[in-house]
């Protein structure tokens, strides 16, 4: 079942991409990972921005 619903979300949108980053938190200073989903031309953006 759950194949069916992966299969019908991408048979009905265009391609995307996820995007996953480390980011500093400023307060704590620990690590935690930002994960977006995206259309490929964003990606560049996505890890550029802080």
């Amino acid at each position: 079942m759950a194949k069916k619903s992966v299969a019908s979300l991408q048979t009905g949108s265009k391609r995307l991409t996820k995007a996953i980053k480390m980011v500093k938190s400023p307060k704590t200073g620990a690590y935690m990972f930002v994960e977006s989903i995206m259309s490929p031309e964003l990606v560049k953006d996505f890890m550029k921005d802080n």
